[in-house]
């Protein structure tokens, strides 16, 4: 028998748990300190009550009881708290401010990351407090908490999705494109938004360019009056009134410094109702933690009360101190071993060695520091275009073209992570590179929670659906008298989700290469695979009977890197503008 634990859980030793009570010891007291007081919720819930108040982020561990009922290890504490305050304080006047720290439990699809299935959750929730002063209440507390806990860097990204819901309330959008626009700012998928509001859309243009503009809004206290500007003469600027309250209130705490509006952060829309928000660290891959207002949660589960908290884990906040110690650790050491480092270039500049800083020197500006950017790009097909849109955009891609066995190719600002096109997405997701380049297959096949955010048009191929010629009788024959077909594929994710739009019940075997010889050797009817010329599907006497879906180069990013350093979102626009013009000229 393997001594191990399960996958997702682990052992917390002596040193570890002695810093993680000291940090859990000084937060509670600053919570204590102003007002909330210590509740505990049950490890299990009904999985209906849990979903009756509104979006779960993550799918929970579940379990039948001896009753028959469905239960649910709990994902999420503010679901809990919302459920307590309709249920048990029902009659009683609040206001409420609760402070909690528990066990939260998330189960990743397939566990084929390194996720941690079980983590602590620390947070509060002020119940019956509406208006800007609640929302502020809960920022300073959220900002305090996290320098209290020893978070040195940090940034708080801010918005309110009061303006897309008045947006998509007054266009008059149709209930299935309303979906679909959402859950694109959900996933921050700005391609996908594109799409969505491009000429053909069912909206009026102008509401269509809102929509699409909204989240790429970030920046100082001016993104909102930014945002006032596109959205206001459509009657749509709900909200942007009490979020620059909220902001004249922190810069009065002395804690504006630390926010940052950006409309992009929109996660968990039928969650939250007003103020949304979100913290990050530099260099570290997911965020802190986040919160918001969430007005109709309790009303959900019966009595109607105004609500805002946040909650932050404090695996994260450990991650983050160590990342900062291992920063500098690195720092001093290349300060030790070399006069100057390689300078810092700018996006869309050419590097000047001889008058730029070291980077080891250059500001901690927008709280990222100087070190390179970090990018993944793809080997193979796409290797070439690649390095073309990056050269155009302004960075140095010397020896990109040639690495050799170099795995990192560092120049002026900028390290090249040279990887698989299927490995770069979850390099990207887990912050070992900041932002990365490959094909939308790889995107889908991942299912990595990276922001896609643009079409770089280069790559061009199809998915397709093939089998032998002449046995499309056969092969139907075979689905009616068995009710299922054997499906060959690299892209078991991709193939599974496109027959369960059909309806369509099929057995997937997943290949590596060479899957052509799986119908022709009589292991699979059908493949699933990426074709852009069909010559090799038409050399072994396979037709395609189906599109799946098209694919190109897509420039994608970890979200922590995306709104903490604004490199990433200035390389954004020039590849951006980049794709448009090769466009026109195609």
């Amino acid at each position: 028998m393997d001594m191990v634990t399960p996958a997702g859980f682990r052992d917390v030793l002596a040193q570890e748990a002695q810093e993680r009570e000291r940090i859990s010891f000084d937060v509670r007291d600053l919570f204590s300190s102003r007002g909330y007081a210590p509740i505990e919720t049950p490890t299990l819930e009904v999985m209906d009550v849990m979903r009756a108040g509104g979006h779960m982020t993550a799918a929970p561990f579940k379990f039948f009881d001896s009753q028959g009922d469905l239960l649910a290890m709990r994902p999420d504490v503010t679901l809990q708290v919302a459920r307590m305050c309709a249920t048990r304080l029902a009659g009683q006047p609040g206001p409420f401010r609760f402070r909690y720290q528990q066990r939260v439990f998330r189960e990743a699809e397939g566990q084929m990351r390194a996720t941690a299935r079980e983590v602590t959750q620390i947070g509060v929730e002020c119940i019956g407090v509406s208006g800007v002063e609640g929302d502020a209440e809960v920022l300073q507390l959220f900002c305090e908490a996290l320098q209290t806990a020893g978070v040195g860097d940090f940034t708080i990204s801010v918005a309110t999705v009061s303006v897309l819901d008045a947006l998509l309330t007054t266009c008059g959008a149709p209930d299935e494109w309303r979906r679909e626009v959402l859950s694109a700012y959900h996933a921050s998928n700005f391609v996908e938004l594109d799409a969505l509001t491009s000429e053909e859309c069912p909206i009026p243009p102008v509401f269509a360019m809102a929509v699409r503009a909204l989240p790429r809004i970030r920046g100082g206290r001016g993104a909102i009056e930014e945002a006032r500007a596109l959205v206001g003469p459509l009657g749509c600027a709900a909200g942007l009134d009490d979020l620059t309250c909220v902001c004249d209130l922190l810069d009065k705490a002395g804690i504006g410094e630390r926010i940052s509006i950006d409309f992009s952060v929109m996660s968990s829309f039928d969650y939250y109702t007003g103020i949304v928000f979100e913290a990050y660290a530099p260099g570290l891959g997911s965020p802190l933690g986040s919160g918001g207002r969430y007005d109709n949660m309790v009303g959900a589960y019966g009595q109607d009360r105004p609500a805002a908290g946040f909650a932050f884990f404090l695996e994260q906040v450990m991650a983050s101190n160590s990342a900062v110690l291992r920063t500098a650790e690195q720092a001093g050491a290349e300060t030790q071993s070399s006069a100057g480092s390689c300078p810092s270039a700018e996006v869309g500049q050419s590097s000047a060695p001889d008058h730029a800083s070291p980077a080891s020197a250059q500001p901690a500006a927008d709280g990222f520091g100087a070190r390179p950017l970090r990018i993944a790009v793809p080997k193979g097909a796409l290797n070439p275009g690649a390095i073309e849109v990056l050269a155009a955009a302004g960075l140095d891609t010397t020896g990109l073209d040639n690495p050799g066995r170099q795995l990192i190719i560092s120049n002026p600002g900028v390290d090249y992570v040279i990887v698989r096109p299927t490995d770069a997405p979850v390099f990207v997701e887990l912050g070992a590179a900041d932002c990365g380049i490959c094909g939308k297959d790889s995107l889908l096949e991942a299912d990595a929670e990276v922001m896609e955010l643009v079409d770089l048009r280069f790559g061009g191929c199809r998915f397709v659906v093939a089998e032998p010629a002449g046995a499309r009788e056969a092969v139907e024959e075979r689905y009616r008298r068995l009710g299922s077909i054997r499906v060959a594929t690299k892209y078991p994710r991709i193939a599974a989700a496109h027959y369960a739009k059909q309806g369509m019940q099929v057995d997937i075997v997943k290949l590596h290469g060479n899957i052509e010889l799986a119908p022709l050797t009589g292991m699979a009817e059908r493949i699933v695979d990426i074709t852009a010329t069909g010559t090799t599907l038409r050399e072994n006497n396979l037709v395609v009977v189906e599109d799946v879906l098209p694919s190109t180069a897509r420039f994608f990013a970890n979200a922590c890197s995306f709104r903490t350093d604004p490199r990433i979102a200035k390389l954004a626009r020039a590849l951006a503008a980049r794709a448009v013009s090769d466009k026109k000229e195609n």
